[in-house]
């Protein structure tokens, strides 16, 4: 084993990943399976990763990589762990697909060894970091490390290099109706669209808005629009009452920022001598856990 190599299993699975291209050029034919090193492994003794967060694969993408093996053989080795007398897939799940169609009978692999939650944390990592999953998918491997994992959210914006705001982001999606997350899912509204979506508390309207989204492809800046019209329908004026403070565009701006920070509507009241209160509703114990995670609060 070469420095090089030896320093990258020092580093981890994103060193030896990037490092791959180089080391893959000195492969040996025929390799006994080693922890840590790079070796050709039988295809057939490769078992998919039951963690893989990544349920769609771009079936033209994939023959695109076919041709490459074909032509350039695998630059990248993919990652495996000793499972009995066969192996289980970390990463790299569409090189072995494409591998497959491309008729290899063996394919190069860094082998190493990992416990289950191990393997499920490197392959939802290394899969959001990598891979273009689409905002349904992201959202799903957060929660599984959430759930799985016993992350914190802020403990997992850490491990994927994402603000606990982005995170929340993603993990609110899933409350979405499923007819709303497919469309995500399938590239009918984008990441913008969903958020303003998430705006609407009734499921009806909610519904009806991304139809229109979809039918009249409209712009996340005019779904942003129509979300405020359904929401905060112009009123009336009226007179005006002795000592009242109406609320100011600062205040309503920052209103909305903390409404999309809690994901929760949240109301500030202001009185002259600018003394006044925040109200952060919720709906459960859950959502009120969910609140207190935000805030850093544990009880």
């Amino acid at each position: 084993m070469s420095a090089k190599q030896k320093n990258a299993l020092g580093r981890g699975l994103g060193a030896l990943l990037n490092e791959a291209s180089d080391d893959s050029l000195r492969i040996p034919k025929k390799a006994t399976p080693t922890l840590g090193g790079i070796n050709e492994v039988d295809i057939e003794l490769i078992e998919t990763n039951p963690y893989q967060p990544r349920t769609h694969f771009d079936e033209e993408a994939l023959n695109e990589l076919k041709d490459s093996i074909k032509t350039q053989g695998i630059i990248q080795p993919i990652t495996v762990r000793k499972v009995g007398s066969k192996y289980q897939l970390i990463s790299g799940e569409r090189r072995l697909q494409a591998s497959k169609l491309a008729g290899l009978k063996k394919i190069p692999a860094y082998v190493r060894s990992a416990n289950d939650q191990q393997m499920l944390e490197m392959a939802l990592i290394e899969n959001i970091q990598r891979e273009n999953l689409n905002a349904i998918e992201v959202a799903l491997s957060y929660q599984r490390l959430i759930s799985e994992c016993d992350l914190k959210q802020e403990e997992l914006g850490d491990r994927v290099g994402k603000k606990r705001s982005t995170v929340t982001n993603y993990l609110r999606l899933l409350k979405l109706p499923p007819d709303v997350q497919a469309g995500i899912r399938d590239g009918e509204v984008s990441m913008g669209h969903a958020r303003a979506l998430i705006g609407i508390e009734n499921v009806d309207i909610l519904l009806e808005v991304y139809k229109k989204i979809v039918q009249q492809g409209l712009s996340v800046r005019k779904t942003e629009e129509l979300v405020r019209l359904l929401t905060n329908p112009p009123q009336a004026k009226v007179p005006a009452i002795a000592g009242s403070k109406a609320t100011s565009p600062e205040i309503q701006k920052l209103q909305s920022e903390l409404s999309s920070h809690f994901g929760s509507k949240v109301q500030i009241k202001a009185d002259e001598k600018n003394k006044g209160e925040i109200k952060i509703p919720f709906v459960s114990t859950q959502d009120l856990n969910r609140i207190l995670e935000i805030l850093d609060i544990s009880l």
